[in-house]
């Protein structure tokens, strides 16, 4: 990311195999994960990267609002990457913050269910955004390509079924030609809400 650059984990360099992982802090590089009220966490527990070191910038260019909403008074930079450290020390990214979806207190990866989708023979790929129709709560909705031209909606949340946990269940299923995407591949979740 930008704000440190150039980066504030690696993997080591005689690692021979992929782990999934996003390595261990760079030398002289804190981190920290923390819950929504800004307290640590455990191993093995998501929350939001919290970087502090010297590649991690001192503000944004004249623009003192936002870096009060990313930086603390003591230089920790809020990455807004959801993260667990497994007992080693590695990191590995869950998702985003802001993608986030909450469903009656529940807090569901968007990357999660994706994953599923994306395991199914009959889908191509697909994106996961929470929506709140109305004045309701929050639900999810899937943004799905086929590959196979007669995949139903039903057949989609059976699967879904078999995988998921009941509340991670797409409520709202869409199938279009093509899903919007950055100049580098990424789905855009933002432009699928």
């Amino acid at each position: 990311m930008t704000e440190a650059s150039p980066a504030i984990t690696t993997n080591p360099v005689d690692n021979n195999k992929y782990t999934g992982k996003i390595g261990l802090p760079l030398p002289l590089t804190d981190i920290s994960i923390r819950d929504a009220n800004n307290e640590p966490l455990g191993i093995n527990e998501p929350g939001e990267l919290w970087a502090r070191g010297p590649q991690v910038m001192s503000g944004y260019w004249r623009n003192p609002e936002a870096t009060a909403e990313v930086l603390t008074d003591d230089g920790w930079l809020k990455t807004g990457d959801i993260v667990t450290m497994d007992e080693t020390g590695y990191l590995q990214i869950i998702d985003r913050k802001k993608d986030l979806i909450v469903i009656s207190g529940f807090n569901v990866y968007p990357n999660e269910i994706e994953e599923v989708l994306s395991c199914h023979p009959g889908i191509l790929e697909a994106g996961v955004v929470g929506i709140t129709p109305g004045e309701g709560n929050e639900i999810i909705k899937a943004v799905i390509v086929k590959k196979q031209r007669d995949l139903t909606e039903d057949q989609v949340v059976e699967y879904c079924r078999t995988c998921l946990t009941a509340y991670k269940v797409p409520h709202v299923i869409e199938f279009r030609d093509e899903l919007p995407k950055s100049n580098i591949g990424k789905i855009l979740r933002k432009e699928l809400r």
